[in-house]
Formats: structure tokens, C-alpha cells, sequence
């Protein structure tokens, strides 16, 4: 298995481009702190290459993301710190849009929870 680093792939509809820049070079400047992501923010997350991700929880130290840890449609839930997390300003459908419909008209927490009994 080799560890050089592979290019992102081209940016398409079902797969938006990624960032290019491993978290080792990038410059501390451009790194938000870890507190300054809110939940269902989407991101980037750097685990074996960047992959698409979404906030669930953020601290001043880390910040709990769910990602698509593969080019499947299955997730993964981690924790990283900020220089492993960047905004994403394109869409991934198979996270961004996953819980749209089923919860319309519910109303919910702070925390992007659907409040109990308030389904529809």
C-alpha cells in the first residue's frame, strides 16, 4: 500500500471538488478553530484523503463529524481536530439532503435534533 498522496478526483454533480492540501502544509492561518463550527455545517474532513462530512458537534479541542469515509454511501462518525476540518460550500447529496422530507414540519433542538413529539 503505498502513502504517496493521491490527486482528488474531478469535480462532478454526484462528486463535488475537494480540497488539495493535506493538513500538514496547510497554512495555521487558514485553519478555523474547531469552536467556530456549528451543527450540520458542512465540511471537509481529512481521513485517508479529504471526504465530504457534516458537523454534529463542536468544542474549543475537536469536533465530531459524520462522513463518507468511501466513494459508498455508507457513514462514518469521528472526531477531529481543526486542522483536519475545512468548510465545504458544495453540496454532497448523500449527506446534505438525507434528512430532508422525512422531518418537514418538525420542529427542532439547537442541536439539529427532532424535538420529541413533534413529529408530523
Amino acid at each position: 500500500m503505498s502513502t504517496a498522496p493521491v490527486p482528488p478526483p474531478p469535480a462532478s454533480p454526484d462528486r463535488p471538488a475537494t480540497p488539495t492540501v493535506a493538513p500538514p502544509q496547510r497554512d495555521p492561518a487558514d485553519v478555523a478553530p474547531a469552536d467556530s463550527y456549528h451543527p450540520a455545517d458542512p465540511v471537509w474532513v481529512y481521513r485517508d484523503g479529504w471526504r465530504a462530512g457534516v458537523i454534529e458537534a463542536a468544542s474549543p479541542r475537536a469536533v465530531t463529524v459524520t462522513y463518507r469515509p468511501g466513494a459508498h454511501r455508507g457513514t462514518g462518525v469521528d472526531t477531529f481536530t481543526a486542522p483536519y476540518v475545512t468548510a465545504r460550500s458544495s453540496e454532497d447529496p448523500a449527506l446534505d439532503r438525507r434528512d430532508r422530507g422525512q422531518l418537514r414540519g418538525t420542529r427542532m433542538t439547537p442541536t439539529g435534533l427532532p424535538v420529541r413529539g413533534s413529529a408530523a
